[in-house]
């Protein structure tokens, strides 16, 4: 018993090493590589190397949270390459664990470390992204509008030579903004008039307001009871359902308040829903690439070199990537029910694996 736990925290001591190691390398080529990206972004202003490296190390979190999955199935090849190679493996064989004790280990320390990321490394990578995009945000020349959806309605911020909008709404059904209010001011901030309408249609970037009503800064009403009413908008349906394109500022605990939001304004949820679900079957999907990855190592019979296993990786890890984006793609467009979009390739390839397994645990 004791010599069995010993063997334990041995391999799970030299996996996690691994995966800090494999991590540490992603880190390194995730940061130079997106230093390129930020200095290609800031080349028209002078603001030296520091904004670029800063920013950089704020996003790359995010990237190694994202690849992660892959980041275990190369941990797991090199940790069962390892202890194949060094006849550790056998030795551990001799003192009565069979390979599939080996393998549960790594699994076991998988599913360890991916409800810690969902759970506490997930919140920190939202907060760099958010600042991220907020210092980047600032730098964006053609950033003259702003959204956001809150518990006090769907708020934007417009801007033009002339004048700044700031446009409020209750909801939105369909294409249609309920209750909106339009406050105009001019370029030193001062208030000009409002513009109150029951509803707007958005589904362009000119806006048809119905029931309308014009006050001006002194709370006159100069025009009521139009019956529609034209408004010229930087938005429209599409810019506005795409709001929440980056998933990455909302973490995992953000998930449910931000679902029941969207709801309360009429948006969809779909995006949010798909994000939730794999929160949920993030562990297991490190599970599957481990189970995966003794599959590539333990349970084939020739000897190749290092390289033909990292071959073997990458393809696995692009066709993976393809095939969970398809399948999420389907769930949000609503041709699959959208748990089965995101479990359905952590089972198929945990199916897949079991199936080696099965045959490695005979050797």
């Amino acid at each position: 018993m004791f010599r069995t736990w010993v063997i334990n925290k041995y391999l799970a001591k030299e996996f996690i090493k691994i995966i800090i190691t494999i991590s540490i390398i992603f880190f390194c080529l995730a940061i130079v590589m997106n230093i390129f990206e930020e200095v290609n972004f800031f080349k028209d202003i002078d603001i030296g190397l520091y904004t670029p490296v800063s920013l950089s190390l704020l996003y790359t979190p995010s990237l190694i949270y994202n690849m992660f999955p892959f980041i275990i199935l190369l941990s797991g090849i090199w940790f069962f390459l390892k202890i194949r190679k060094s006849d550790e493996a056998t030795a551990i064989n001799i003192a009565g664990m069979s390979n599939l004790s080996i393998i549960l280990n790594p699994s076991l320390v998988s599913i360890l470390v991916g409800i810690f990321f969902i759970t506490s490394i997930n919140p920190i990578t939202s907060v760099l992204v958010k600042k991220y995009e907020s210092v980047k945000g600032g730098y964006e020349r053609d950033k003259d509008y702003l959204a956001a959806i809150t518990a006090n309605g769907i708020w934007i911020k417009e801007k033009n030579l002339e004048i700044n909008n700031f446009i409020r709404s209750t909801a939105l059904q369909g294409n249609t903004f309920i209750d909106v209010s339009i406050y105009t001011f001019d370029q030193e901030n001062n208030f000009l008039k409002r513009i109150e309408a029951k509803s707007a249609n958005i589904s362009t970037t000119k806006w048809d307001l119905k029931n309308v009503q014009i006050i001006d800064r002194n709370g006159k009403i100069i025009s009521k009871d139009l019956k529609s009413y034209s408004y010229i908008s930087m938005y429209d349906i599409h810019k506005i359902n795409s709001l929440y394109t980056n998933l990455d500022t909302i973490s995992f605990w953000e998930i449910n308040d931000e679902i029941k939001l969207l709801e309360e304004r009429g948006y969809s949820t779909k995006e949010m829903e798909a994000k939730l679900q794999r929160s949920f079957a993030f562990p297991f999907f490190l599970l599957s690439m481990v189970l995966l990855s003794s599959v590539f190592t333990l349970g084939v019979n020739f000897k190749e070199n290092n390289s033909t296993y990292v071959f073997i990786a990458i393809i696995s890890s692009v066709l993976i990537y393809f095939f969970n984006d398809f399948s999420a793609v389907l769930g949000e467009t609503e041709k699959l029910p959208m748990t089965i979009a995101v479990w359905a390739p952590v089972a198929i390839v945990f199916i897949f694996s079991s199936i080696g397994i099965i045959n490695v645990n005979q050797r």
